[in-house]
């Protein structure tokens, strides 16, 4: 009988160990131009080289022009994978929703409304999702232009963009609408970084005239508020960046859309930012969406798929 439970505690041991070394795979989500096919994966082992994962894996069905365009994807603790991306260049008040809990299935596409209360709002731009630990909930921020709350100096009227957020537990009920941001100038393309306790970043671009390029702002809360931004770490006409932590280090992915190449930056203190550009491989036509991790066993399941040509 010890023997027994001996063995029994080797094998419950052995399990512990080998989930907890499950190798990990980042996901990028994306997208392809004109953005009326639908999601796409890429998936990669290092977070440098990535390949694609053939086939589309949600087309979208709803807003006016029925595009998807930078798709973010969050997974919650409960395994809960939430997709959010914009519907259209310009009109409408809201984004794209739907849930999974395998990146296969996606739930039916819902619009939610958040620029209700600013009718004359020209747009809602990339919705990004981040899970605040503390609160337990979801925050969503994306970018708006709502013409004349902002001095617009150097900027069209209709073109002076702020950064924008709300809350929800569920999409089912959402907190009212807030600014997140304001640096002074047309901003777009966020996304927030927790660090450590009270240590966020605020990656954006900027996206005055003179600038297009990405910088960063700093909060001691997801919700801010930010201080003054940085300097650029990015050359001009550069925008959706993407950031995850590989190693040590945070990689902030970028698209240079004059050049059409991606490019990346590695840091580890969002104030000194290094070149890896030449380190990276990046799968022709792929356009920006958010990156995240999961482990390998779920990018095999959406290979096999795949290739099975499950997927329409």
């Amino acid at each position: 009988m010890k023997n027994r439970n001996i063995f029994a505690l080797l094998l419950t041991l052995l399990i512990l160990c080998s989930c907890g070394t499950q190798k990990i795979c980042y996901v990028y989500s994306s997208f392809h131009e004109p953005a009326n096919e639908g999601l796409r994966y890429l998936y990669s082992e290092d977070g440098l080289h990535w390949d694609s994962i053939p086939g589309i894996w949600l087309k979208p069905e709803i807003g006016k022009d029925k595009i998807m365009r930078d798709p973010s994807i969050l997974r919650t603790p409960d395994g809960t994978y939430h997709l959010a991306w914009t519907i259209a260049w310009k009109g409408g008040l809201g984004f794209g929703y739907a849930y999974s809990k395998d990146l296969i299935h996606w739930s039916k596409e819902r619009l939610i409304q958040v620029m209700e209360k600013e009718p004359t709002t020209v747009n809602v731009w990339a919705p990004e999702l981040f899970y605040d630990s503390e609160k337990n909930q979801i925050i969503v921020a994306w970018a708006s232009c709502v013409p004349g709350h902002f001095d617009f100096g150097q900027e069209d009227i209709r073109n002076n963009h702020r950064i924008y957020y709300m809350t929800t537990k569920d999409f089912k009920t959402i907190s009212d609408t807030k600014l997140l941001y304001d640096p002074g100038f047309s901003s777009i393309d966020q996304q927030i970084v927790k660090r450590g306790p009270k240590d966020y970043v605020l990656v954006f671009k900027d996206n005055t005239r003179l600038e297009r390029d990405i910088k960063v702002a700093f909060a001691t809360s997801p919700t801010g508020p930010y201080g003054k931004a940085s300097t650029s770490m990015t050359y001009l006409y550069t925008e959706g960046p993407a950031c995850e932590k590989v190693g040590k280090d945070y990689l902030i992915y970028f698209d240079a859309y004059r050049k059409k190449i991606f490019g990346a930056v590695k840091t580890r203190d969002f104030k000194t930012f290094v070149d890896v550009t030449n380190q990276i491989s990046i799968p022709k036509d792929h356009k920006h969406g958010t990156i995240f991790k999961v482990p390998m066993k779920v990018v095999k399941k959406l290979i096999k798929y795949s290739n099975n040509k499950i997927v329409r």
